[in-house]
């Protein structure tokens, strides 16, 4: 099998190839020596690892003749741009038109496009769309897609082992004997033996002969039978419900209601900064100095036209005074070079405070009542999948995200998602989140140590609160999990690896399995 990448997936999916499935690995690498390389060529280096190296910039139609693509049963294109691996699949397609092909892309809607272009590819280069060869396939995964179930599972429902079916969240759970039946529960999937009829991880195995020992799938007679006197492990739905929303009569009606609580929540004193309040203080002082020499020089009648004409004198909207008093022309004048020199700061005060108003207002702050909510830190590539996969499952969301034009900015207004547009590791925004009252923190940036830090500042004001971080290194999540489960027994933490998620979805797939979650 031959893997093209660099990244934590690519060293993931090696591992998992070679240690699991026992497979022999190409991996074609372009650089040894940089982050990710190091440690599959680290993987070359051992005498008891099969893994071989093939260190080029490009994965070419040369390189991939090298690395065995027309005899290799499956490619795996691991590279984080979604051009190369859809170039190299190409490749791959025409050099081995029955080679699994699982491929890394992003972009959703090209990869299935992709997709059935590569299948079809290979049915025409092995006799025709009607060829039974099971061989013969072609995958498009996203890692980001693939790990966030996992990431919501672990903030929303408290723990792993979790199944994403067509939008939809399952997990497994316990039964004890004799337990009603629960309208969430869909299927048995095991009677456990009467000897550990509560504990699915104890030595007790499927095949457990007689018929007192752990049936996996049973009929359905045995299954109903047997709850009584066995313990059973069962496929449930995650739902998760709100309390019922006010009528509309309570909260002043739906359009009402809704306007007036996105007009109390915009950013209404970026307009009283005290750069706009000075500017504006500088031009009405002029303009009543302007009016008050007005009035007693040029002798301008009525009152109203003291303060009326300089103002068009400023703005250079008035016409000239030709055939007025000297007094009232060499007013004219100044009032012309005033207005020369403060309406660029006008303008720029202005410009800046409507910037400031529009960027806080793409925001909507979260309520004062809001509680048993999930945090969510970072709108990137992996935040994004997840605030959306929150919301088709109904958990009230705060988002937070210190960059303005980030991927999930457009997301969170279009789903209404309380947003603010911060920088949580600063003292005070997670409390405007109120994660004093959330139920989860889920910590998504793409720095390891900005997210520790932002983890460790959430469990210093809220101990108790379920805390789940991306974490980019395996070794390191690994001991940031143990270190904060030391130091908070009573907390739920969980550190998750987008990669060691992912890559057991891409490593089935290059074994010719159809994930389906």
């Amino acid at each position: 099998m031959v893997i093209c990448g660099d990244d934590g997936l690519a060293h993931r999916l090696a591992v998992e190839l070679d240690a699991v499935c026992g497979e022999a690995v190409t991996v074609v690498l372009p650089s040894r020596r940089d982050g990710r390389g190091a440690e599959i060529a680290a993987l070359h280096r051992d005498p008891h690892s099969p893994i071989e190296l093939l260190v080029a910039a490009h994965p070419d139609e040369q390189i991939l003749r090298t690395a065995g693509v027309q005899r290799a049963a499956a490619l795996a294109l691991t590279y984080a741009d979604d051009q190369v691996n859809m170039t190299a699949a190409l490749l791959a397609r025409g050099l081995n038109p029955s080679i699994r092909l699982v491929i890394r892309m992003f972009n959703r809607e090209r990869g299935r496009h992709l997709e059935r272009l590569l299948d079809r590819a290979a049915a025409e280069g092995t006799g025709g769309i009607d060829d039974p060869r099971p061989d013969m396939s072609t995958t498009v995964l996203s890692d980001a897609d693939t790990a966030v179930p996992e990431l919501v599972a672990a903030a929303a429902v408290g723990h792993g082992h979790t199944l994403q079916v067509e939008g939809k969240v399952f997990r497994g759970v316990v039964r004890p004997a004799g337990s009603p039946p629960r309208s969430t529960d869909l299927a048995t999937l095991a009677v456990l033996s009467g000897a550990h009829q509560d504990d699915p991880a104890s030595d007790d195995s499927p095949e457990t002969p007689g018929e007192e020992g752990t049936q996996l799938l049973p009929d359905t007679r045995t299954a109903y039978h047997r709850q009584f006197t066995h313990g059973r492990l069962m496929l449930e739905e995650v739902t998760h419900r709100h309390a019922p929303e006010p009528a509309a009569g309570e909260r002043g009606g739906p359009v009402g209601g809704w306007l007036r609580a996105r007009l109390a929540h915009l950013p209404w004193r970026v307009f009283l900064s005290r750069e706009v309040i000075a500017v504006f203080g500088v031009l009405a002082a002029i303009v009543v100095a302007l009016a008050a020499a007005t009035a007693l020089f040029a002798h301008e009648h009525p009152w109203w036209k003291n303060v009326y004409l300089p103002l068009l004198d400023i703005f250079t909207m008035g016409d000239p005074a030709t055939d007025e008093a000297v007094a009232r022309r060499v007013l004219q004048l100044v009032a012309g070079f005033v207005g020369l020199a403060v309406l660029p700061l006008v303008v720029a005060a202005t410009m800046n405070a409507t910037e400031a108003f529009r960027s806080a207002s793409v925001g909507l702050a979260p309520s004062d009542d809001l509680t048993d909510h999930i945090v969510v830190v970072g709108l990137g590539k992996i935040g994004t999948r997840v605030l959306a996969q929150l919301r088709t499952t109904d958990h009230k969301v705060v988002a937070v995200e210190r960059d303005p034009h980030a991927r999930g900015v457009a997301l969170a207004r279009e789903l209404d998602v309380p947003l603010v547009l911060e920088d949580a590791g600063t003292p005070g925004v997670l409390d405007r989140a109120r994660i004093r009252h959330s139920r989860s923190l889920l910590v998504l940036t793409r720095d390891d140590g900005e997210n520790l830090d932002i983890v460790m500042a959430a469990r210093e004001t809220t101990p108790s609160v379920r805390v789940v971080m991306r974490l980019y290194d395996d070794d390191f999540a690994a001991t940031v999990q143990r270190t904060l489960r030391a130091s908070y027994p009573q907390a739920p933490t969980r550190s998750r690896s987008v990669s060691a998620l992912a890559a057991p979805s891409f490593a089935a797939a290059m074994m010719g399995r159809h994930v389906v979650g």
